[in-house]
């Protein structure tokens, strides 16, 4: 099964970067002159597992296209379709949730799509159209587990000990899958971190996309210090030459910031010669060579589109102004004065002693990832403690107490409530801050993350009081995001409401 490349923010993740063919099972609306309308069903053959997947394609009396997707066995359904266009034959969208496009053309006679799916990487992928369902399964709707009394920092461990008891015997987390997870929850004040499985509580994890927190903290930082605007055109901070002012507007480190900059997920020139460590051998001259031809023009009405690229381009571009690599900066801004000593890029003998192994999503041992120019993206590894006290202190910024005679102590509680400000919507029901994204309905900043070894989620609740961080040994499987089902639960759990089942 091949890998995906992926810093994952995603909601659930197709493991393999093709998708399945797709049947149709509709004829198309009479008011759609293209014949792509209807409900195309497909099998992912995921390792031993096969995933239903579904994609409904609309059409309104105007013929304007519109689609959404669903992973039936995940309970992943409605996911929304962005940018779905048919044009001379050729057909495409994405979908945003798990930063995935196809585009190809449809047949003449409307049976097959040829084309590539690019979910970090490009591959090759071809739709198939039959004329009747093969017998698919219904929609599954999630399972909920009945609602709780909120329950306290103090509580949760034995609250997920019976809701997690299953996958714990025979599940995600049972023994013979080398599983450690690691959990950080504060409730009012009140914090408590704990493990199960091979992780202990201060075990070390890499916390994929959830760097870009970071990044958008360090720029809030230094627009803080006088250092940048966060409206700069990011071109002003790379160094002179590497690429050419635009006619209309550019990109700049708030569009950067946002996902709203028009960039792919990935450049084009990524093609790591080792799978297993996909970013150690992209660096700032492959970057600068890629920006250079792409450019940094803003696409017209660009639109929230999630981008590994456009976050590594942003952490580079402040490194260029500070004058420092990635892991100095994040030190610099946010470590030290925030005092996380478990928080970084690069780990000392000390440290790699409890760096537990990372896993596959196939429960198969997998390589540590190390990143380079893209290190904004998704470079850092910490323990469950440290981020915690990285989400007390986005909860209570009013709080904090840095360390006498540190000039970037001084600045954050500004620079905190300056990354927390909501600039623009972002996926469906929800608004983006500096990288953390805004649930609507409950009030919720998050990130999720995932490497090839590792996931993570994080969250906190203003309105509430509370935060919590899930850290695990295991990328996403071909069972779903456990760990965004487990960050998602504990919300659930904290404010009193039913919650997703975590049994398999």
């Amino acid at each position: 099964m091949q890998k995906s490349f992926l810093l994952s923010i995603a909601v659930f993740l197709l493991i393999s970067l093709s998708l399945p063919a797709l049947v149709r099972t509709q004829p198309a609306s009479a008011s759609d002159p293209s014949g792509v309308a209807g409900i195309w069903l497909g099998k992912l053959q995921a390792g031993s597992a096969t995933l239903h997947i579904r994609v409904t394609v609309t059409s309104d009396s105007a013929g304007k296209l519109s689609c959404a997707l669903d992973s039936l066995e995940q309970g992943a359904l409605g996911l929304e379709c962005a940018n779905v266009a048919l044009k001379s034959g050729a057909f495409s969208f994405d979908v945003p949730a798990v930063h995935g496009r196809w585009e190809g053309r449809i047949s003449a006679d409307g049976k097959t799509l040829t084309g590539t799916w690019a979910q970090g990487a490009a591959l090759e992928l071809n739709f198939v159209r039959q004329s009747a369902a093969p017998g698919v399964l219904a929609a599954l709707a999630p399972a909920f587990d009945p609602a709780l009394p909120p329950v306290s920092a103090a509580d949760l461990k034995s609250v997920l000990d019976r809701d997690l008891a299953k996958t714990l015997e025979s599940g995600e987390l049972a023994p013979s899958t080398g599983a450690g997870i690691s959990i950080g929850v504060v409730v009012h004040g009140v914090r408590c971190v704990f493990s199960y499985g091979a992780a202990r509580p201060d075990s070390i994890f890499e916390i994929g996309s959830m760097t870009k927190t970071f990044t958008g903290l360090i720029l809030a930082q230094m627009a803080e210090q006088g250092k940048v605007e966060i409206d700069d055109p990011v071109r002003d901070l790379l160094p002179q030459g590497t690429v050419a002012k635009p006619d209309g507007p550019e990109i700049t480190l708030l569009d950067l910031a946002t996902q709203r900059s028009g960039l792919p997920r990935m450049p084009d020139n990524f093609k790591p010669a080792d799978r297993d460590n996909p970013y150690a051998d992209y660096h700032a001259v492959n970057l600068y060579a890629y920006i250079g031809k792409h450019g940094v023009a803003v696409p017209a009405g660009a639109a929230f589109l999630y981008s590994n690229l456009g976050f590594g381009l942003l952490g580079q571009a402040l490194s260029v102004r500070a004058g420092v690599p990635y892991p100095e900066l994040l030190r610099d801004e946010v470590t030290v004065p925030l005092g996380l000593t478990d928080t970084s890029v690069a780990l000392s003998p000390a440290q790699l002693k409890r760096f537990l192994p990372g896993h596959d999503g196939d429960h198969k041992p997998a390589h540590a990832w190390d990143l380079d120019a893209l290190a904004g993206a998704g470079a850092i590894r910490s323990t469950a403690g440290d981020m915690l006290k990285y989400l007390e202190a986005n909860l209570h910024p009013e709080n904090l107490k840095p360390p006498a005679g540190n000039p970037a102590g001084a600045t954050l509680q500004a620079a905190f409530n300056l990354s927390h400000q909501l600039r623009a919507e972002s996926l469906p029901g929800m608004r983006i801050a500096l990288a953390w994204l805004y649930k609507s309905d409950t009030g919720d900043y998050w990130h999720n993350g995932a490497t090839g070894g590792y996931s993570a989620y994080g969250f906190f609740n203003p309105k509430g009081d509370y935060a919590a961080v899930v850290l695990l040994n295991t990328s996403i499987g071909n069972k779903g995001n456990f760990v965004d089902k487990l960050g998602e639960h504990i919300s659930q759990r904290l404010a009193g409401k039913p919650a997703i089942s975590l049994a398999d």
